[in-house]
């Protein structure tokens, strides 16, 4: 077993479960900002739901908001978040901020792994100095610095922290070999060493630009579709008969991974002059569904003979992803921020996301269900287990008359039981 004193540094999706993990074999440091956020944990309390209550039980962390506590530990997990700014430029001040924390309390022979997304070069060339300013200390002889992406996935409970590979690496063959001992401690599917932090870098980015054009791929099929009156999930359902068809299925892109990180090659492209032309307009198709399902909803309303400034749209779900809490980036804001242009009345319901959140990162006000009134139309934008298994007759009851237009964004409808006096849509 690893003798190393472990500090995570950013509890939330990604640094909790990480924590969690080495906590099970020894005591942790769980290093967060947020004193709420820490009042929580101490309760056994997770509102991102991705632990339960039991996870916390025998476990031996030491949840935290003073830096101070850092200084018992030799070996630093940095997992906060890298988000973009309104120009969609990486923002690496969390990290950065994080890296000055750790580099007070840094002392001879320590390592530091990060496992924020960031672009090929970051590590190095932004955190590294920060590390040495503070500390005082040379990496590569005093201490020693690694990466290792993260691989959590908000709402999936079989692919996990530790029984997903995890890549590693390190600045030199002997501190690559301590972080790989490490987290092969807590991780059953072992580890996989990159051959620098730089490769370990962009193959996180890489993992998710990849899903975001093949995405970005189905939902321009699926808007070409549309125009053309087919069914999309009707032509992947034939298309997927080919053993070497990838299945994507198209939709909102939002998050803080898909939504943000090849943001953050793209602008490293351009430092080193290349303009990344496919990954960026992936970006902006993907960016744009939001707009494009809104002007759907418009265009139903007005065909089934509805006064837009008369008219009222429920959206059912505010979540970035199904059957989580999550709202960073979610692009369902999108679709509100349209139709409220045109003047339709929008009620947005979500049985799992923090209301006050919602409105305070948003300004959306997310209702009650009992307070939702009548609506000409529904969007089914996020599939929450809630809204399926209440199927039909739970949007019929949110319908006037049980009649109208029901969007179904992610095509979980049954289509073979649309009631009467429905129009159903599905992207």
């Amino acid at each position: 077993m690893q003798q190393r004193k472990i500090a995570v540094i950013g509890l939330g999706y990604v640094g909790l479960p990480v924590a969690l993990a080495f906590g099970k074999f020894g005591q942790v440091i769980g290093f967060d900002v947020n004193s709420q956020r820490i009042a929580q944990l101490k309760a056994g309390i997770d509102i991102t739901h991705e632990t339960n209550h039991e996870a916390f039980q025998h476990n031996n962390i030491l949840f935290t908001t003073h830096p101070a506590d850092l200084k018992q530990a030799d070996f630093f997990i940095i997992a906060v978040p890298t988000p973009v700014d309104q120009a969609k430029n990486p923002d690496l001040f969390p990290v950065l901020k994080a890296s000055k924390t750790v580099g007070n309390y840094l002392k001879k022979g320590d390592i530091v792994v990060y496992e924020s997304t960031v672009y090929p070069g970051a590590t190095e060339e932004m955190c590294i100095p920060v590390l040495e300013k503070q500390s005082g200390l040379k990496w590569g002889k005093d201490f020693f610095v690694g990466y290792s992406p993260e691989r959590i996935n908000p709402g999936d409970k079989n692919h996990t922290f530790t029984n997903t590979q995890k890549v590693v690496s390190g600045c030199n063959e002997n501190s690559a070999k301590i972080i790989a001992e490490v987290y092969s401690s807590v991780v059953s599917a072992g580890v996989y060493q990159a051959p620098s932090i730089r490769v370990a870098e962009a193959c996180k980015v890489v993992e998710n630009i990849q899903r975001d054009v093949n995405i970005a791929l189905i939902n321009e099929l699926a808007m070409i579709f549309d125009r053309l009156g087919m069914d999309t999930q009707a032509v992947l359902n034939a298309a997927g008969t080919k053993w070497n068809f990838l299945h994507f299925t198209p939709g909102l892109v939002g998050g803080h991974c898909i939504g943000v990180d090849p943001y953050y090659l793209v602008n490293k492209a351009k430092q080193v002059g290349f303009d990344a032309k496919l990954i960026a307009a992936s970006r902006l198709i993907n960016d744009g569904m939001g707009d494009f399902i809104a002007d759907k909803a418009l265009n139903l309303l007005i065909k089934n003979g509805c006064i837009l400034s008369e008219s009222t749209v429920t959206i059912l779900g505010l979540s970035f992803k199904e059957n989580v809490p999550d709202l960073r980036n979610t692009r369902v804001v999108d679709i509100v921020s349209n139709l409220q242009a045109a003047n339709v009345k929008v009620q947005v319901h979500d049985p799992l996301v923090d209301t006050e959140e919602a409105f305070k990162e948003y300004g959306v006000d997310v209702m009650d269900e009992a307070l939702l009134q009548p609506a000409q139309a529904i969007i089914l934008a996020v599939a929450h287990q809630d809204y399926l298994e209440k199927g039909w007759n739970g949007l019929l009851d949110l319908l006037e008359n049980e009649r109208g237009v029901v969007l179904d964004v992610k095509g979980v409808l049954d289509q073979n039981k649309v009631p009467e006096n429905i129009e159903l849509w599905r992207l």
